[in-house]
């Protein structure tokens, strides 16, 4: 069975994301999402800068297996991305929620309140 924290939100598309104190959002990606896709050996990540709408296409994460797009789950300004990780894309095999992908700057009015608490996504994912 995945590992669901119970302090996290999550999307039905299987991103996780951490409400941070200084009022930014980490993402990234589920537990059951590493499993399902297997070896990542690529991530692409959105540009530090870069405006995103909640729903968009804005990232890949490439395994073995498939590649999958990364859906913002948020809308705002990503404000850093996880570097390390473009390098080292199989850390997220590892422990798929210390290795986020990417942090962003909430819109006005956009909210987190509105995602899977870990009860939902754990229903989603059986």
């Amino acid at each position: 069975m995945s590992n669901v924290p119970a302090d996290l939100k999550y999307t039905e598309e299987h991103e996780w994301v951490k409400a941070e104190a200084d009022g930014t959002v980490t993402v990234g990606i589920t537990d059951h999402a590493q499993e399902t896709l297997g070896d990542i050996v690529f991530l692409e990540l959105p540009a530090v800068g870069k405006a995103i709408t909640a729903g968009d296409s804005i990232g890949v994460v490439e395994s073995v297996k498939a590649a999958s797009d990364i859906y913002s789950p948020v809308s705002g300004e990503v404000v850093e991305i996880n570097e390390a990780l473009v390098d080292t894309p199989d850390a997220v095999n590892q422990d798929a929620y210390a290795s986020w992908l990417f942090k962003v700057k909430l819109a006005a009015g956009s909210s987190i309140d509105n995602l899977l608490d870990a009860d939902g996504y754990q229903k989603l994912v059986g």
